[in-house]
């Protein structure tokens, strides 16, 4: 569609609380849109348990968006459907890409800088450092709570009083970071699972640290016995996301739980047998230096001494220096499915809207897609124009319609079985291709069958429903 003159509509500006991945992605595509916004950000002069900057869109969990692969893979899909609508936070992650396999990771610093660059540049968006702390004001016509995991007791207590619905919430873990001259590469090596190569370049973007049978059930012992962070009396009921666990958790589940999740073998060859070893530990590139990485997988709530202590038991991180240890803070998110409309509006409140991890999606691309979605809606609302959502076969349709209807809820506690959601092709209606034999299309092949269709279908929902770029 295209761009209507503010002057024939509302000149009222959008409000943008928060400005993490999400908050600057809705702030952005509001604005290209030609709608002024007011970006609310608290930090610096309010910090958070787990951001260290005052930047916008700073990455606090992982530096990786994930599979950049279009052609088979969900995220990957949704990476391509969000720099086609002209995503700010993809374009950011392109310009500070560092080598991660199959894989988009990006330079933490850099990436933020670039975000915080770009939105300070945007002649329509203003940036107001301040602390939203409760419902954001009556003549606030239109707003975006983009207010992350970390969202402010005072304006969560604030929604719950106005919803009557109490926000879940859960626990969400932060990896180490290592140095990596730090690293013995005399035991450790450089591979990418099945030497994949990724949108950076190079085959052999991780480094891999080997543990034999009995070093892995040393490893466990170790875990199992560790002292851990203590929580606090009102935090002692809340749950874990399954997607981010602890690997003391995982660990407690069953000693072969770690072996066939962060630490499978799969893929990689040990250079100095020619075998896979029995589990390995992985760790990304975190910075463009490529003198930080980062524990893949391994979030923990384990006190920084026994961290120290039992990472540096790991062979090839003997002598591991720890540019930051690993973490634990709380995540709050809504019961999406039961308070927001289809286009992420309060039910009690249409002027609300809601947008990134709070709405119940997993991830730093997913909840900046969600940003991208509530951008647009609002912008085209300000505009006087109608949006329909993206159609479900999209990865954006898919995950709204996850957060805004898709769940189906336990039959003995409502919808209280809402828990946060990735990028996935379970989310996703069945492709209707069929192969040669008129049967339903099977691995890579079915795979790819969503992502085609997931971008033809994207391409045609931006040319006759998405709000268009005034820039351009």
């Amino acid at each position: 569609m295209s761009c209507l003159d503010m002057s024939d509509n509302d000149k009222s500006p959008i409000h943008v609380v928060g400005g993490g991945l999400a908050g600057c992605e809705a702030a952005w595509a509001a604005a290209r849109a030609g709608v002024p916004v007011v970006l609310h950000e608290m930090r610096p002069a309010r910090a958070t348990e787990a951001h260290q900057t005052g930047d916008l869109a700073e990455l606090v969990c992982s530096n990786s968006f994930r599979s950049d692969d279009a052609e088979n893979n969900a995220v990957g899909l949704l990476h391509a459907e969000m720099r086609a609508a002209g995503s700010l936070i993809m374009a950011s992650a392109d310009a500070t890409a560092v080598p991660a396999g199959g894989a988009l990771a990006v330079d933490r610093e850099r990436f933020a800088a670039a975000v915080t660059e770009a939105i300070e540049a945007e002649p329509l968006v203003q940036i107001v450092r301040e602390e939203v702390d409760g419902l954001p004001p009556d003549d606030w016509q239109r707003v975006v709570i983009a207010t992350g995991p970390l969202t402010s007791p005072a304006l969560a207590a604030a929604i719950g009083e106005l919803t009557g619905e109490e926000s879940l919430a859960f626990f969400d873990a932060i990896a180490p970071i290592v140095y990596k001259d730090s690293i013995d590469f005399d035991i450790a090596w450089m591979q990418s699972r099945y030497d994949k190569e990724g949108p950076a370049g190079d085959s052999a973007a991780y480094v891999n640290c080997p543990l034999d049978e009995a070093q892995y059930e040393a490893f466990i012992d170790a875990l199992l016995a560790a002292e851990t962070t203590e929580f606090k009396q009102w935090e002692k009921d809340t749950p874990y996301f399954e997607g981010c666990l602890p690997i003391e958790v995982m660990a407690a589940r069953g000693r072969k739980t770690l072996a066939f999740g962060p630490m499978k073998p799969v893929g990689l060859t040990d250079p100095r047998t020619g075998r896979r070893a029995f589990a390995v530990v992985q760790l990304r590139q975190d910075n463009a230096l490529g003198t930080l990485y980062n524990m893949v997988g391994f979030q923990t709530k384990m006190k920084h001494g026994a961290q120290t202590r039992i990472l540096r038991t790991i062979p090839g991180l003997e002598n591991a220096r720890f540019a930051r240890l690993g973490g634990i803070h709380r995540n709050t998110f809504l019961n999406s499915p039961r308070l927001l409309d289809g286009e992420m509006r309060l039910k009690a409140a249409p002027r609300l809207r809601f947008a990134g991890q709070i709405t119940g999606v997993e991830g730093y691309v997913e909840s900046a897609a969600m940003g991208l979605l509530a951008g647009r809606f609002a912008a085209a609302e300000a505009l006087g124009v109608t949006v329909a959502p993206p159609p479900r076969t999209t990865a954006h349709g898919a995950l709204l319609n996850h957060i805004t209807g898709g769940h189906i809820p336990g039959r003995d506690s409502g919808d209280r079985t809402f828990q946060p959601m990735n990028a996935n092709f379970g989310l996703f209606p069945e492709p209707s291709e069929r192969n040669a034999k008129g049967r339903p299309l099977k691995g890579r092949d079915r795979r790819a069958a969503y992502c085609r269709r997931g971008i033809a279908d994207f391409a045609a929902w931006l040319s006759g429903g998405g709000v268009s770029d005034a820039a351009q």
